[in-house]
């Protein structure tokens, strides 16, 4: 047998399989090698790229302008009509030559903005390595590197923003700057103008503003200071943030001790010294007044800082704000008269915000506020609310959360804080009881508003007011009543009662729109966001309970804030010493710190702050407290005048229903409730009760008196009226509807029901068979029925005498000349209670006293107010009638009949002679 021989394929196939396996593998070294050309062409590459792309952004950079150089470009500010109320820029600068800057006030500045400042050609390449690493590690932006050269640079010819294309021109107009002029030269430019704070420009302008000084005159701590602000001007302004610029200033003085420009005595010295220590009065810095409305310009100052701006000012900018120029000179017209204050330092802050978007409209910062005063007690003040919290944290919660009723029982009574000895008291140091908590609320009680803190949860209330932009890490009881951890600004606080009156939905506060770079095209929007803070049912009945503070109730506490016309809502606050306070500086019982008022209409939301720049300079009397109430109807009042403002509309989500106060649970008013337990409160839909309250009974039904009944002449109908005192609905003093039922019982035999009227007279058919009747009247309200009013009645039938008469008559028709003889009636029986004929009688009968004159004496009812129905309780025992006549016949009885001939007397029952 022969041996197989492998077709080509496999022979192929084999030899590849050796090839493949006598092949050497690439060194290590190779490798290393081709990795290394990859990336050096990498590199190259990105080189040549960004050489190419740095020529083309270095082409497009302005030119070096040595006007731009050496003086502040001029920002504008215009108002919400686009109209410009502010320019800012090199006014009131004071221009200082480089060789008039003190030496440590040099050092100091390269020590913190550019060591090598006189090494480098414009770049620090060692200080941008570090930059380049802390952004790689923490992003693109997150540490610059720039020098004096560039900063400069900057704030001439280029707006601020972290773009390649900025840095790349920054460079290049660097190093061109550093070619056309000494370091001398651009230091000089740096010192003067650099923004300092709000609107001063340049060293020597801010050592005269901060401290009334020469630059020469300034100590070290002083020099640390200003050399520390152009980082952040406005937050490290030891005016108003002195915590955050003994910080700065600090690092300032270690970093001057690190590069070897102090010694480290000097450093410790100069730090133990108070930051505020030899700042200028507020007259020395009136001087650099920028604007007509210094204190909106601050605001708008300092959201520009907030939003990374702060210096944008200086490389001149548009800034387009909301400011209402009526309503901004409306306030400082009101806060610049010192006739509207109580004493002559009280002072007081002003914050207004549009209601619907929660734009600053107006800003009073303070009385007689001026550029830069340092303080704006509109904006930088943060103190405890007092009484304005408790719509905030209170109410609305548990409205939101619980869907109380504002009628919700409360109980205003002694208690302590959870897991404390302190007792809570209200400010007149009494309780009330039971009440709505519509009333807890317009009354300003706090036992109860703690009471509903405690109900709603610590958690659920966070949760609400940070839906209102009020953050607290912290919240306790005693924020319940605006006591508590929680401090707030006039701003923020009209911006959160803002919500109440814009159906739930809240917005932050802001006073820019927008601002436009100096190139005309770049923009940057600065209108924030709103979000649904609360349903439309809580800001309903929260703004429904807070009318009432404004209004005309007994114990309601800002009525001194209404405005006639206007549909207001708001809320009054105070706050209180502790006791150790009051010991410790010996402080008036009537002593407060703070006193406020928070109100709004559907078009502005208004807070307003009054007190002391010394908190333990004490609010002491009742003008002072209401201070903020005279204020804001002031306020309100004019910028109200000639604008619509709509009334606040309730949403489908709420209903109303009279409730009986006090009840637990809820429950509506019964027809019976008193008044002064009746009460028209909200509900959110669904939740209204519905079961009546049984807690007051019908009280007893007045019966018919008076009753009177008559035939008329012919005898064919029985007309029947009486009288009633009706009762009163307690809610509205209206008499209650009422029906009466008439009805005739027959002298030993059946009632018979004679109808049913609304009126107090009742005209019936006669088909009453003859005999003495008793007819009553019963008062019928919301089915209780009262005791009858009754009286006697009689039905008197034909006889055979009659007939005869009658035929005599006939006769007599016939033969004129028959004498008439008088009709006469039969004498009837006294009935049960004496009465006889038409009983009533002062004398008992018609001729009680025997007399021919049908009664005289008696006189038919006269005299004996008996009357035919009238009053016969005091007909008393028929007077001088034998036996007694008629005790008043229950209430009354009939009028009087025909008087007919007299008749023999009988046995002595009866009334006659």
């Amino acid at each position: 047998m022969t041996e197989r021989r492998p077709t080509r394929g496999e022979h192929q196939k084999a030899l590849a399989q050796k090839n493949k396996k006598s092949a050497p593998k690439p060194s290590k070294k190779k490798w290393f090698k081709r990795i290394t050309l990859t990336l050096i062409a990498i590199v190259a590459a990105c080189f040549i790229g960004g050489a190419g792309l740095f020529a083309f952004y270095a082409s497009s950079a302005p030119e070096l302008d040595e006007s731009l150089l050496k003086d502040p470009v001029s920002s504008e500010f215009y108002d919400k009509n686009g109209e410009i109320f502010a320019t800012i820029g090199a006014e009131n600068r004071k221009y200082v030559k480089y060789e008039d800057i003190p030496q440590d006030m040099i050092n100091a500045i390269l020590a913190t903005e550019d060591v090598r400042f006189f090494e480098h050609g414009g770049m620090d390449f060692y200080r941008l390595g570090g930059a380049v690493l802390a952004n790689f590690r923490d992003g693109f932006g997150a540490q610059g590197a720039s020098t004096l050269t560039q900063q400069v640079v900057k704030n001439s010819f280029l707006q601020n923003e972290k773009k390649l294309k900025r840095k790349a021109q920054e460079a290049w107009l660097s190093f061109k700057l550093e070619r056309k002029y000494t370091k001398e030269e651009i230091f000089e430019m740096y010192f003067n103008k650099m923004l300092m704070s709000g609107r001063v420009y340049g060293f020597g302008t801010a050592a005269q503003y901060f401290y009334g000084k020469e630059l020469k005159d300034l100590t070290l701590d002083e020099e640390a200071l200003l050399a520390g602000l152009v980082q952040r001007p406005n937050a490290y302004n030891p005016l108003k943030n002195p915590e955050l610029a003994k910080k700065r200033r600090n690092t300032v003085l270690g970093l001057m001790y690190q590069h070897g420009k102090i010694t480290k005595a000097q450093m410790e010295e100069a730090k133990k010294v108070d930051v505020q220590a030899g700042l200028a009065d507020d007259a020395t810095r009136q001087k650099f007044s920028g604007s007509k409305y210094d204190a909106f310009l601050d605001v708008v100052i300092n959201e520009l800082e907030k939003n990374g701006d702060g210096s944008a000012m200086a490389e001149g900018i548009k800034v387009y704000t909301t400011l209402d120029p009526n309503a901004q000179q409306t306030v400082e017209n009101i806060m610049n008269d010192d006739s509207n204050f109580p004493t002559e330092k009280i002072q007081s802050g002003v914050a207004v915000v549009d209601t619907k978007t929660g734009q600053i409209q107006a800003i009073g910062g303070g009385r007689h506020y001026g550029a830069e005063r340092g303080f704006n007690y509109a904006f930088d003040l943060k103190h405890q609310p007092g009484s304005t919290m408790k719509p905030l944290i209170d109410y609305g919660p548990v409205i939101e959360n619980l869907k109380w009723s504002t009628g919700q029982t409360l109980v205003d009574e002694p208690m302590n804080y959870t897991g404390s000895k302190q007792t809570i008291t209200n400010w007149d140091n009494k309780y009330m009881g039971a009440m709505t908590a519509r009333k807890a609320l317009y009354a300003s009680r706090n036992v109860p508003a703690v009471k509903v803190l405690q109900e709603v949860g610590i958690d659920k209330a966070k949760e609400f007011i940070g839906r209102l932009g009020i953050k607290s890490e912290n919240v306790y009881e005693s924020d319940a009543i605006g006591g508590g951890d929680i401090s707030m600004s006039p701003t923020q606080m009209a911006a959160s009662y803002a919500a109440f009156g814009n159906n739930g939905v809240y917005t932050d506060p802001y006073a820019i729109t927008k601002i436009v770079y100096r190139d005309g095209k770049t923009t940057k929007d600065y209108t924030p966001e709103s979000n649904v803070a609360m349903s439309d049912y809580t800001a309903y009945m929260v703004t429904d309970m807070l009318r009432d503070v404004v209004g005309n109730k007994p114990d309601a506490s800002g009525t001194a804030a209404n405005v006639p016309g206007l549909d207001i809502a708001g809320k009054t606050g105070t706050t209180n010493y502790s006791r150790a306070d009051f010991s410790k500086h010996n402080l008036p019982d009537t002593s407060v710190p703070d006193s406020w008022f928070a109100g709004y209409t559907s078009n502005y939301s208004i807070a307003i702050w009054s007190g002391y720049e010394e908190h333990f300079d004490p609010i002491t009397t009742w003008d002072e407290r209401r201070l903020p109430q005279h204020l804001f109807k002031q306020i309100m009042e004019d910028i109200s005048a000639n604008v619509e403002t709509p009334s606040f509309k309730k949403p489908n989500s709420v209903v109303e229903a009279t409730i009986e106060v006090g009840s637990k649970p809820l429950k509506l008013a019964s027809n019976f409730t008193p008044s002064e337990k009746r009460g028209t409160e909200l509900f959110v839909r669904g939740t209204e009760p519905k079961e009546v309250s049984n807690e007051y009974a019908m009280p007893e039904l007045s019966s018919p008196y008076n009753v009177s009944a008559s035939l008329d002449l012919e005898g064919q109908s029985i007309n029947i009226s009486w009288e009633h005192d009706a009762m009163l609905n307690p809610e509205t003093d209206e008499p209650l509807p009422t029906t009466f039922e008439v009805s005739a019982t027959r002298e030993g035999g059946e009632t018979i029901s004679l109808g049913t009227t609304d009126s107090k007279d009742l005209t019936v058919s006669n088909k009453l068979e003859d005999g003495n009747y008793t007819i009553s009247v019963v008062a019928v309200v919301d089915g209780t029925r009262s005791k009858p009013g009754t009286t006697s009645f009689q039905i008197s039938g034909t006889t055979d005498e009659d007939d005869k008469d009658k035929d005599k008559d006939k006769d007599k028709d016939k033969d004129p000349e028959s004498p008439d003889k008088p009709d006469v009636e039969e004498p009837t029986a006294p009935d049960e209670n004496g009465n006889n004929g038409d009983n009533g009688n002062n004398n008992g009968n018609h001729n009680g006293n025997g007399n021919d004159n049908s009664g005289n004496n008696g006189n038919s009812g006269n005299d004996g107010n008996g009357n035919a129905g009238g009053n016969g309780n005091n007909g008393n025992t028929g007077n001088n009638g034998t036996p007694p006549g008629n005790n008043g016949n229950n209430n009354g009885s009939k009028p009087p009949t025909t008087p007919t001939e007299p008749t023999t007397p009988d046995d002595g029952t009866g009334s006659t002679e």
